[in-house]
């Protein structure tokens, strides 16, 4: 699915907080369509990738490029707006807001009517609630959400949860989707059917899909590239097979892990 020019181009990006390089000069390049998996020991500096490619944290070198343009020192809203959302390590919903507002939420930030219509009720507005209340309804309904529309988003099941928060991030019409540990907490059952919807959203909304996690079957399952940070740095990347058979990875991850997977 990818073409010759990436959608995201990371270029020697790295980042210090005090004497600490959390990300030292990584590069990544992904391209539409791409499905591919971060991994490495905690502390290796995942999630701060993913704060570097959202705006949260700002690189102290390099380039962060998302369709050839740079987003170093874009604030993180813009970014979404620009076309990358994410979803977190621990779940961020509106918990007391229904199912179907949480999604609804997402939307808002695409929305056509403005302020003033909003506030003045003109038709503008009822019309444009109308159609993001259509779109939210299609997008749980993918997500097998939309018999929960009204239940308030703290009283659905953990795994329902963290389905709702991919939903949200996916309604925001991003090209470039990062999820951060998305299978934790998850039984076996529920993993096994996350990465089945991962490849269905990918394939049914275009979507570059770019997924930290340390439960290695999905991650040898579902991801056909594989980036490995260790300490801040990329020590490896490649198929899965690649990964598998790596020495550096073996010693520094996955260790006997690597022959179940």
């Amino acid at each position: 699915m990818a073409t010759n020019t990436p959608l995201l181009k990371v270029n020697q990006v790295g980042i210090r907080f005090g004497g600490l390089k959390a990300v030292a000069g990584l590069n990544m390049e992904l391209y539409k369509g791409d499905l591919v998996g971060l991994i490495g020991p905690n502390g290796a500096g995942k999630t701060t990738f993913f704060n570097l490619l959202t705006g949260v944290y700002v690189p102290t070198k390099g380039s962060i490029s998302l369709n050839g343009e740079r987003l170093n020192n874009v604030p993180p809203y813009k970014i979404n707006r620009k076309g990358i959302s994410r979803t977190f390590q621990n779940i961020r919903l509106f918990r007391e807001l229904s199912v179907l507002d949480n999604v609804k939420v997402a939307y808002h930030s695409l929305a056509k009517h403005g302020f003033i219509s909003s506030i003045l009720r003109l038709p503008s507005h009822f019309s444009g609630e109308k159609e993001m209340e259509e779109k939210a309804m299609e997008c749980l309904k993918v997500f097998n959400l939309d018999l929960y529309k009204d239940e308030k988003a703290k009283n659905l099941p953990y795994g329902q949860q963290r389905r709702l928060e991919i939903a949200r991030a996916l309604a925001a019409n991003p090209k470039l989707l990062l999820l951060d540990e998305p299978a934790a907490g998850m039984n076996p059952l529920e993993t096994q059917e996350l990465m089945n919807l991962i490849s269905l959203i990918r394939e049914k909304f275009g979507l570059t899909v770019l997924l930290i996690e340390h439960d290695m079957p999905l991650v040898m399952g579902v991801c056909e590239r594989i980036y490995v940070l260790d300490h801040g740095q990329l020590i490896a990347q490649g198929t899965p097979e690649d990964i598998r058979n790596n020495p550096k990875v073996i010693e520094a991850y996955l260790g006997e892990e690597v022959s179940s997977c």
